[in-house]
């Protein structure tokens, strides 16, 4: 039941799933599938500042050093480019043709969650679309933290108008309570599996418990409107955070976000830790990124109140204030 209504909600072309646990699962089943779907094209590029799991697959195609350099030699052909930048992934895809290592797969999050909620110009998605059908490789999308309406949309891709051909899901997709996790791709991909599914199996993947906490969120997701809501409340909130954070420059560099998955960006990494304690002080969870401190996540519940997210953004104006006044008195 969950298979169907997962290929119900996705394009036609995701017709095929495979059920996991997490986000690191789904990302290892995605490079698996990329592996085998073309043996003569076993190279997987993906973003700077990208994050997908820490098991080994998923850690090799991450690019936080910190997190690599103490296990030593990640998986073999594996490739970084910049994030939202066409041209230097059109440069990556010819010079590993040309030196006979062909690219199979590009990897993204559609927006980087973990690197600081960095969102992508309008036509970049579409461009990396294009740039994979034409050299002949697989378009992988990391939603794990971007889809079940995060963003504003069931899916994030939806809102840029593409489709890849493997969609990673997780988090959300267990409604936050019991580790779920799935696979989407079109027939070519799971094609390689037909002969011999045992190729890739898992022990807890899609057991009953899982899929109906999965089935229930969407029903939810569905029936309340919850990606609607994400979008009219995230712009709400985001005009609220811009409101808040105007009168301090000298600490904050950018505001930025789509739906509920908003973020803000200070002058260094002690400005964004000083606030997070500040935030918390007052009651306000807010989360870091694994790439810096720089830069604090704002990802409330799909269900937030309009009095909660006023809250939030009268205690950031407040926090942020009560560091001015320190910065420039001492006390």
């Amino acid at each position: 039941m969950l298979a169907k209504t997962l290929a119900m909600l996705t394009p036609p072309s995701l017709e095929y799933v495979f059920f996991c646990n997490s986000g690191t699962e789904a990302v290892e089943a995605a490079l698996k599938l990329a592996r085998t779907h073309d043996p003569h094209k076993q190279t997987i590029v993906a973003a700077l500042k990208g994050f997908h799991g820490k098991s080994y697959g998923a850690l090799s195609v991450s690019a936080k050093g910190e997190f690599r350099r103490p296990f030593g030699a990640m998986l073999p052909n594996i490739e970084h480019f910049p994030f939202n930048d066409l041209e230097e992934l059109r440069g990556k895809f010819e010079w590993l043709r040309t030196v006979g290592e062909d690219v199979g797969a590009v990897l993204l999050e559609p927006i980087q969650g973990e690197g600081g909620v960095n969102i992508p110009d309008e036509g970049y998605l579409r461009g990396v679309r294009a740039l994979c059908d034409e050299f002949g490789a697989l378009f992988i999308l990391d939603e794990v933290q971007t889809g079940m309406g995060r963003t504003g949309s069931m899916f994030c891709f939806e809102q840029y108008g593409v489709v890849p051909d493997i969609l990673c899901l997780a988090k959300a997709f267990g409604g936050g309570v019991v580790p779920a996790g799935a696979v989407v791709g079109t027939k070519a991909v799971f094609s390689r599996l037909f002969k011999n599914p045992f190729l890739h199996t898992t022990t807890f993947g899609g057991n009953p418990l899982a899929c109906a906490a999965a089935i229930a969120t969407i029903n939810v997701l569905i029936e309340e409107r919850l990606p609607q809501r994400a979008a009219e409340m995230g712009a709400r909130m985001l005009a609220g955070l811009r409101e808040a954070t105007k009168d301090f420059p000298d600490l904050v560099v950018d505001v930025r976000g789509k739906g509920l998955l908003m973020a803000i960006e200070f002058v260094d990494d002690h400005t964004g830790f000083e606030l997070g304690k500040l935030l918390l002080e007052r009651g306000v969870l807010v989360s870091g990124t694994l790439v810096n401190a720089r830069v604090i996540r704002i990802e409330p519940p799909l269900t937030i109140e309009a009095a909660q997210a006023e809250y939030v953004c009268a205690c950031i104006k407040e926090s942020l204030a009560e560091m001015s006044h320190t910065a420039k008195t001492g006390v």
